[in-house]
Order: structure tokens, then C-alpha cells, then sequence
């Protein structure tokens, strides 16, 4: 099923791709299918946690209407359990040939992260030109985006980390962003409660962004 799916896919299924942190393997199915509903379908869980092979396999096996990826992607061996446990694309913190190389071995569509030119280059040259900016506000935010659309006009980003609500409609008006990556649609209390409506909602909201 990798094979189908591409890095554009994963970033033009909906505006927000969600950074799912998972503490518990019992809430990753209820999660997804929340998300899923309210019409998030491509689902980053991070490998933060030690369930989250887990809760990705769960996803995977349980919740045919959702993507499960994998983030916080770091080394080769990241990739390959996260492919083994199921998921269908990778999401990295920043970007290395051996993570780039692995990824593209496996068959498991990767968004790259980036935060400088020389980082955007180094990605093109490997194939990528779909990548995550991150941390998008502290590395420059919506103006350095714009600064890049000049030498980097064919890429496509994904900017992560301190994206919210209020902010997000101005990086998904520009023409390079193609989503945004953020965890304000699964809050940490709202999953603490399993209050799955809530997420729903907020997906629903997410899922109705223009850009």
C-alpha cells in the first residue's frame, strides 16, 4: 500500500496533519477514529513515547479510514520499525542521507524536516521536495517562507511547531505551504479525558481551514 501513496498525498489530504503524542496504547483507536470522522485522515504519531509502535500498529489494523505515520523519525532503525508496525509515511525532525536513503528503500513516503537552505539542497538533491519546516515560529515562521519561494520555488512545506488555531490560516495562505503540522487538535487533556467529541470538533474546524 506505501507504493500508492506519495508525500503529496500525505500533505494534501486535509490542511493540518496532527502531532499525535500517545501515552496509552487504549487511546490510539478511539483517537484515530475521531480525527478520522471529523475528516483528518493522515495521523503523525510521534515516536516520543514508548507505546507509540503500538499505538501505530493499532491504528494501522483497526482504523482502515485513517493513514497512521510515524514522527520524530531519527535514524534508519526508526523508519524501518515504524514501516514494520505499519505505517505508511515518516515524518523527521531534520534530515540526514541515511534517513532519507532508508525511507526511500522502504517504500514509506517521507516529509523531511528543514530549517535552512543548505537543509533544503541537501534534501532536493536526494529526491525530496516535499519537506517539513520545523520548528516553523523559530526558525522564521510565515517570512522565511516567503524568503524561500524565490530559490525554492518548486517546494512544497509542511511547516511544524507553534502552529495553532490562530495562527495557522496565515502560513496556509501562502502559495509554497501545502498544510501545517500541529497538536492543538489533539490536545493532551482532551485525550487525558478520552473526550473523542471534542477532537472530532476540533478536527471538523481543522479540516475546514482554506488554503
Amino acid at each position: 500500500m506505501n507504493q500508492t501513496l506519495t508525500a503529496l498525498d500525505v500533505m494534501h489530504d486535509a490542511p493540518v496533519i496532527p502531532v499525535i503524542v500517545l501515552q496509552d496504547p487504549q487511546d490510539a483507536v478511539p483517537l484515530a477514529r475521531a480525527l478520522a470522522a471529523g475528516g483528518i485522515r493522515m495521523l503523525e504519531v510521534t515516536l516520543r513515547t514508548p507505546v507509540a509502535l503500538e499505538c501505530i500498529e493499532r491504528i494501522a489494523k483497526e482504523v482502515p479510514e485513517a493513514v497512521a505515520g510515524a514522527g520524530t523519525i531519527r535514524s534508519a532503525a526508526d523508519a524501518q520499525a515504524a514501516a514494520l508496525a505499519g505505517a505508511r509515511f515518516g515524518v523527521s525532525p531534520g534530515y540526514t542521507r541515511a534517513v532519507g536513503k532508508a525511507c526511500h528503500d522502504l517504500g514509506l513516503p517521507l516529509l523531511p524536516g528543514v530549517a535552512t537552505g543548505s537543509e533544503i539542497m541537501m534534501a532536493q538533491e536526494d529526491g525530496y521536495q516535499q519537506l517539513k519546516f520545523f520548528p516553523a515560529l523559530q526558525a522564521g515562521g510565515a517570512p522565511m517562507l516567503k524568503a524561500w519561494q524565490g530559490p525554492f520555488g518548486e517546494v512544497k512545506f509542511c511547516p511544524t511547531g507553534g502552529i495553532h488555531a490562530g495562527n495557522a490560516a496565515e502560513f496556509l495562505a501562502l502559495a509554497n505551504v501545502a498544510c501545517v503540522g500541529g497538536s492543538w487538535i489533539v490536545p493532551a487533556d482532551a485525550i487525558a479525558q478520552k473526550d473523542w467529541a471534542r477532537i472530532e470538533t476540533l478536527a471538523r474546524e481543522a479540516k475546514a481551514l482554506s488554503r
